[in-house]
Order: structure tokens, then sequence, then C-alpha cells
């Protein structure tokens, strides 16, 4: 049993009001409703910041909260919620993100059990193995790197290419990160590179903590809002994924790629 709740800010630095953007003439927040509650949880919440979204998303049937137009983060935004609704310390909240219409209901769902599985876990979330048709995203500071320990629990989050094999780069490359990285030594078995899906699971006492830990150093270098639970000693579960994941909608470009499937 888990509740989904997505935060749906209004302005957007990259795409302003992307979440009204007209999907098949639904809006984009609707469409990712929509899909969310394919997954079956016992509740649904749009977590809004403007009157104009709450009609909107109320006007198709979903639950909405009004939530502080200051808040900086979604999980603020989660944070907020979850005291609204009163819900108890051990209740599961699934952190759908409010541009992803095309969201696999599974992987909602597999978040949350992974989370549930692991009691000695605050938080749960995913990632997939990079193969070598995506090898380039492995220096791709957009495309965020985890490694785990054999309890598949996170032990660090980030941009840079991690686990970095050493012996598997050239002085040269270390200067460029070319994305050659495998063909020095192919003959050497290498450890698997995993991205990070941008999903979480979390326990909603830790949700009632987060608005009072304090922001850390590798968060603010990475800015990867995550690793202020590491910093701060919370344990983060990661369920791989091997199945496709459909990107989110950042851009115009996106955008469009998005509007051909509806």
């Amino acid at each position: 049993m888990f509740h989904i709740i997505i935060p749906a800010r209004l302005s957007s630095s990259r795409l302003p009001h992307k979440i009204l953007a007209d999907l098949g003439g639904i809006p984009l927040i609707v469409r990712t409703a929509q899909q969310a509650s394919k997954a079956n949880a016992v509740s649904l919440t749009i977590a809004v910041d403007n009157l104009q979204v709450a009609d909107i998303v109320q006007q198709y049937g979903f639950n909405y909260i009004l939530t502080d137009v200051k808040h900086l983060t979604g999980t603020d935004r989660l944070a907020q919620a979850v005291a609204v609704l009163n819900l108890p310390d051990e209740a599961i909240i699934v952190n759908v993100q409010a541009d992803e219409p095309l969201i696999d209901p599974e992987l909602i769902h597999s978040v949350a059990n992974t989370l549930y599985q692991q009691t000695n876990c605050a938080i749960a979330t995913a990632a997939h193995p990079l193969t070598a048709d995506n090898i380039i995203d492995i220096f791709n500071p957009n495309a965020v790197k985890v490694v785990c320990n054999k309890t598949s629990e996170a032990l660090y989050f980030s941009r840079a290419p991690i686990p970095f094999t050493r012996d598997a780069i050239s002085q040269s490359d270390v200067g460029l990160m070319l994305p050659n990285y495998y063909s020095n030594i192919p003959h050497q078995p290498l450890p698997t590179v995993f991205r990070h899906i941008g999903i979480y699971a979390y326990r909603a006492g830790f949700l009632r903590q987060y608005p009072n830990l304090s922001e850390s150093p590798l968060e603010t270098a990475e800015k990867l809002e995550q690793l202020r639970a590491l910093w701060h000693g919370y344990r983060i579960a990661v369920l791989p994924w091997t199945k496709p994941v459909v990107a989110g909608i950042d851009t115009e470009s996106d955008l469009d790629r998005v509007r051909q499937f509806f």
C-alpha cells in the first residue's frame, strides 16, 4: 500500500507553464496523473502552487493540495503535502514528477514495493544499466550515475563517470573524458555503470524531517538533492530496472516528441 503525490510547480525555468501544455487536448499535468493512477496507489494527490492548476486538475476529478509557492524543491512540496494529509510516519509516498505523462505504472509500484521490503531505508529510487548503445551518457553530466553496495543501497550519486575504471582510461582520456572509455582494454571485465532514474519513494516520517535537514556540500557541488539524505545518514534503496524508460519533458523538443505519441 502506498500513496502518490505529484508536485506541480507552474513556473519552470526551461519551459514555463509546461505542466499546462496541451497533449492531445488534455493538459500535461492531467496526462501524468492519469498515467500514474494506473499504478493502483491508495491515493493520488497533486500538490499545486497555483489556483489555476488546482481548478484544472479538479475538473478532471483529481484531488489537490495548495502548497507554498516559495518551496525550492519538489521534496519540500511533498513534505507540506504529507503534513496536510496527516499521513502516518510509516506511510510510503511515491513522488511522481509532473512532467512524465508516459511513466511506467509498474515502475511506480515497484519502487514503492522496494521501500516496503527494505525497512532499514528511508528512501527508494531506481537505476538502469548503461549499455554500449548509450555509453556516451557515462560522460554526460546531465545523466546522473549511482554506485550501490551489495545490498542495492546507494553509496553515492554523481554527474561524473562512476565507477571510474582507472586502467581503462589513457592519460589523454583523463584530460578529455572521451567516450572511448571502454575501448583500451576490451578484454578486461568492467563494472556496470547505472544511470539514476528520477523517481523516489519516501517514508512519511523522513519527509517530515526533510525541511530541517541542512543542505550538504556534496549536494551544492553536484546539484543533486538526494545527496542531502545520504549526507545526513539516511539510506536509499536502489531498484535495478531493465525495462525501457521514457524521458520526461524539459524542452520544446521533448514536448514535440510526446505530442506525437498522443
